[in-house]
C-alpha cells in the first residue's frame, strides 16, 4: 500500500516537473519569437498632418509613395552579415517621391556627408542609441541587408521632418557597370579630368561611358580640387538624367528589358520589396512625369577626420513642403 502511495507521489512530482519545464519552454520560445520579430524594427514615422511655416498652413498630401535608393561603396556579392555592424557605407542616397494623384515622380538626392541622427543598433538589431554622424554611416548599422536599408530609411525620415519612407533598396557598386552596359552605355560630356584612371576620359570630351568608366564617373572624388561630395553629386545627377533617357529608349525597344535587367543585377541588389512591387514602381517611373532631381542646400566643412555637410533648415523645410504637403487655401 505504501509503495502505491509512493508511486502516486512520484508520479505527481513528475507531472508537476514536466508541466514546469513545458511552461518554461513555451515562455522561452514565445520570448524568442518576439525577439526575432522585433529585430531591426523601428518606430513608425509620423509626419505632422499640418505644418505651419512662415505664416502659411500646409496639409500633408494623400497617396504619396516613397522609395529610398542607396548606392553602397562595396563591390562583390556576399552572404548576409550575422552581426549588426558592417562596413558598407551608403555613398549615394536618392529618395524617390511618387505622387499618385498628380502622376509625378520627384527625386531628392541627399549628400552622403549630411550630418543627422543615426540609430546605433545593438546585438539584437534594435536601437540602443542615436548619434549625430554622416548619413552614409546609417547603413553600417544593421546586417548589411534589409535591416541596414531600414536604418538608413529611418535616418532619412528624421532628416526630412519624419516623413514616411515606404520602401528601400541598396545596390553594390558592381551593378553600376552592369546596368550601364545593359542600356548600351551612357553618353556624357565629362565635367572633370579622369585620365589618371582612364586615358580616354579627358575633361570636356563627350564619351559613351562603358563598363568601369561609368563607375569612375559616378564614384571617384579623390584627385580633384573639390574633395567634397558636392562635385561628385553633380556628376551623379548628370549621369542619372542621361541614364534615365537610355532606360526609356531600352524599354521602348524591348518590353522585357526591366525583367532582364533585374535578373542580371539581382545578386547585387537588396530590397524590402517583392518583384511585383518593384515592377509596379518601374511602371510608374516610366509612365509618370519626371520632375527632375533636387538637392538640399547647405555647407560642406572639414570635420576632425571627414567632410561634413550641414543642410540649411530653410532648404529642408522647402523640399519637405513642396514634395509632401499642399498649401491650405
Amino acid at each position: 500500500m505504501k509503495r502505491i502511495e509512493d508511486n502516486k507521489t512520484h508520479y505527481g512530482i513528475y507531472i508537476v516537473t514536466v508541466s514546469v519545464i513545458v511552461s518554461l519552454l513555451i515562455g522561452a520560445l514565445s520570448f524568442l519569437f518576439i525577439w526575432e520579430k522585433r529585430q531591426g524594427t523601428f518606430p513608425s514615422q509620423t509626419a505632422p498632418e499640418v505644418f505651419e511655416y512662415e505664416g502659411e498652413t500646409y496639409v500633408l498630401k494623400k497617396d504619396i509613395q516613397t522609395f529610398l535608393v542607396l548606392g553602397l561603396d562595396k563591390f562583390e556579392t556576399g552572404s548576409p552579415n550575422v552581426s549588426y555592424n558592417n562596413d558598407q557605407q551608403a555613398d549615394f542616397l536618392m529618395l524617390l517621391v511618387i505622387d499618385n494623384n498628380e502622376k509625378k515622380v520627384s527625386a531628392l538626392q541627399i549628400n552622403r556627408d549630411t550630418m543627422t541622427d543615426v540609430n546605433i543598433l545593438g546585438l539584437n538589431g534594435n536601437r540602443v542609441d542615436t548619434v549625430t554622424m554622416q548619413i552614409a554611416l546609417s547603413h553600417t548599422y544593421g546586417n548589411g541587408k534589409v535591416i541596414s536599408c531600414h536604418n538608413a530609411m529611418e535616418s532619412v525620415s528624421k532628416l526630412l521632418k519624419n516623413v514616411k519612407i515606404d520602401h528601400g533598396m541598396s545596390m553594390k557598386m558592381d551593378a553600376v557597370s552592369i546596368f550601364n552596359d545593359l542600356v548600351g552605355g551612357v553618353e556624357i560630356t565629362l565635367t572633370e579630368d579622369f585620365t589618371y584612371l582612364d586615358a580616354s576620359m579627358v575633361k570636356g570630351a563627350t564619351v559613351l561611358l562603358k563598363g568601369e568608366q561609368a563607375l569612375h564617373y559616378v564614384r571617384s572624388r579623390s584627385g580633384f580640387e573639390d574633395s567634397s561630395n558636392i562635385a561628385r553629386m553633380e556628376r551623379q545627377r548628370q549621369y542619372m538624367n542621361a541614364l534615365y533617357e537610355r532606360v526609356l529608349d531600352a524599354i521602348d525597344k524591348d518590353d522585357s528589358f526591366i525583367l532582364d535587367a533585374s535578373l542580371k543585377t539581382a545578386d547585387y541588389i537588396v530590397s524590402d520589396c517583392s518583384t511585383a512591387q518593384l515592377q509596379r514602381l518601374a511602371d510608374k517611373l516610366i509612365d509618370y512625369e519626371f520632375s527632375g532631381i533636387r538637392t538640399l542646400d547647405g555647407e560642406s566643412v572639414k570635420g576632425e577626420k571627414y567632410m561634413e555637410f550641414y543642410p540649411t533648415e530653410d532648404s529642408i523645410m522647402k523640399n519637405v513642403l513642396e514634395l509632401f504637403y499642399t498649401k491650405k487655401d
